[in-house]
């Protein structure tokens, strides 16, 4: 399993990246793996404001729909609209192609609550 190791992780298998004053999030290759073939991915709008632990959007595939939880709090400033006609990205490519939003953070201190690779690795083989 690919777990970058200069991303941080969420609970809800979520990753994130810092860039540039901005906060990049998507979904882990576990998680990808677990859903299955993903057939579509719901995402919020540019400006809209995502509420850490709280719904951003979903994704779609062959075997549910899973909710997508935001790591952090911020205003979303970019939305991946690659995703809107290849879904697949999210299995193909988690942690490059199939980036979701990117966030401008609220408060960047919540980035430090998210887990490193080691600690989601730990969290995983124990479910």
């Amino acid at each position: 399993m690919n777990l970058p190791k200069e991303l941080r992780y969420s609970e809800e298998h979520e990753w994130v990246k810092s860039e540039d004053g901005t906060v990049v999030i998507g979904i882990t290759d576990f998680a990808q793996s677990e859903l299955g073939d993903i057939v579509f991915v719901e995402l919020p709008e540019v400006g809209d404001k995502v509420e850490s632990d709280e719904p951003f959007g979903s994704v779609e595939s062959v075997k549910t729909v899973s909710e997508l939880y935001a790591p952090i709090s911020g205003k979303v400033v970019a939305i991946n609209e690659d995703l809107d006609d290849s879904p697949e990205f999210v299995n193909e490519s988690p942690y490059e192609k199939a980036w979701m939003i990117k966030v401008e953070p609220s408060n960047t201190s919540e980035i430090d609550d998210l887990m490193s690779a080691e600690e989601y690795e730990k969290m995983i083989s124990e479910e």
